[in-house]
């Protein structure tokens, strides 16, 4: 049997997960497997959910995770924040959806036996989703300037609209007035640029959106560009600042500072089992194409 390396992280808020944990626990041990679980979450297990966590147990804090798989125990905003922390180490990351919907965190509880002799045995595939990352003309945001959803440029403070400028590859496009304006990744494009009226795209299509919120023009549209195309974005404000926020990480920002947003320069890993694949999802899901009325 191989010996393996899991990094478990999980949200320290979902009490009810802590039969599941158990269980993963008891997975991994029987599979001889070694594990570290974040600092946080580990805290929360022994402390709250009072759960006995083998000595053999490695804990780290921030991102030293060194593993051959990382999982997740939540929902996507915990996916999102794993892949924050796994950053560009390519640890392959396995969701065990603990949350509602579940696009990025898409393994049940019930089929985590299943997933870990899946990994085991090699049957699974990984795919690479695109991550963008933001830059100010005066250096970067605070803390992590890498986003796997998108990058959110929204008004703050007053119910006035924002003026957003937007150049693209140093080409001119528009000056959106409006509430925001989404700049999303594939993977984002089910997440808030899809609840504004965004395009779904298919995780792999090297493409961007650009998504107004609530823009007061109705010739204004969702842009589909391709990952290579450099945005840069300049806003002006009645009161001067706007919020800048990256996969729901947020910061005030001020309106003399110019934006550029690109791809970065690495890739997120996601584990995918067989049966899984993006249609599917959306079927289940998002309900896609059914007929309420059947």
């Amino acid at each position: 049997m191989r010996k393996l390396r899991f990094a478990l992280f999980g949200n320290p808020f979902q009490a009810k997960k802590s039969a599941s944990v158990q269980k993963l626990l008891c997975l991994l041990e029987e599979r001889q497997a070694a594990l570290q679980i974040d600092e946080a979450f580990y805290r929360f297990l022994t402390k709250d959910l009072q759960i006995d966590i083998p000595a053999s147990v490695q804990v780290v804090a921030n991102s030293t995770f060194d593993a051959d798989f990382l999982i997740s125990m939540g929902g996507d905003g915990t996916f999102l924040e794993a892949a924050r922390r796994v950053g560009d180490t390519q640890i392959p990351i396995l969701g065990v959806n603990m949350g509602r919907l579940g696009f990025l965190a898409d393994v049940l509880p019930e089929n985590m036996e299943n997933a870990v002799r899946q990994i085991y045995d090699g049957e699974y595939s990984v795919e690479e989703r695109c991550v963008l990352q933001l830059e100010y003309d005066n250096g970067h945001p605070e803390g992590f300037p890498y986003a796997l959803n998108e990058v959110a440029l929204l008004k703050r403070d007053v119910s006035s609209m924002i003026s957003i400028r937007v150049d693209i590859n140093g080409e001119y496009l528009a000056t959106y007035q409006a509430d925001g304006l989404i700049i999303n990744t594939p993977t984002g494009s089910t997440g808030y640029a899809l609840s504004v009226g965004g395009p779904i795209m298919q995780p792999g299509s090297r493409t961007l959106g650009l998504v107004p919120v609530a823009p007061h023009s109705l010739t204004v549209r969702p842009v589909t560009l391709t990952d290579d195309s450099v945005i840069t974005l300049k806003v002006s404000s009645r009161n001067h600042r706007f919020l800048v926020a990256l996969d729901g990480r947020s910061e005030m920002c001020t309106e003399d500072v110019r934006l550029t947003i690109r791809r970065a320069p690495y890739m997120i890993k996601v584990v995918k089992r067989p049966g899984q694949n993006f249609f599917r999802t959306l079927r289940t899901k998002l309900m896609w194409g059914t007929d309420p009325r059947e």
